[in-house]
């Protein structure tokens, strides 16, 4: 796959709106906290080995403390509350984002993945079995 600034434009609306990366069809959502195991559009495999969340994790993690931080510049500089006033909006925060973005950093993991290697596609005639890109 070739990755040119306009494939990348493509996937990141596609994670953005909780899409496929591959074909953009299918949500990779199947319900709340829950993402589904494949794409059953393309075939997609979004759940892989043990141990694959961790890049989503750490997206979730990055993400939410990069906007504590910056709502805590804007609320220090522009509003000017008290610095108690601050860390308590900021705690509620950095309890809810996470919760909140928990589907969008799957899907910005799935759209890097996709991006750096592709995703395998989830063959289920033969149990556990994967195919790699190109393999009949």
């Amino acid at each position: 796959m070739s990755v040119n600034t306009r494939t990348i434009v493509k996937v990141l609306s596609r994670s953005l709106s909780l899409r496929c990366p591959a074909c953009g069809e299918a949500s990779i959502a199947r319900a709340a906290f829950r993402v589904r195991h494949h794409c059953p559009n393309c075939r997609s495999l979004f759940k892989r080995e043990e141990g694959f969340f961790v890049g989503a994790v750490l997206a979730n993690v990055m993400i939410t403390e990069f906007v504590i931080l910056i709502v805590c510049m804007i609320w220090l500089t522009l509003i000017g509350s008290s610095y108690e006033t601050v860390l308590a909006g900021l705690f509620v925060i950095a309890l809810l984002f996470p919760v909140l973005f928990y589907h969008h950093s799957w899907s910005l993991w799935l759209g890097f993945d996709y991006l750096v290697e592709g995703l395998p596609k989830y063959d289920n005639t033969i149990p556990g079995r994967r195919i790699q890109n190109g393999e009949p």
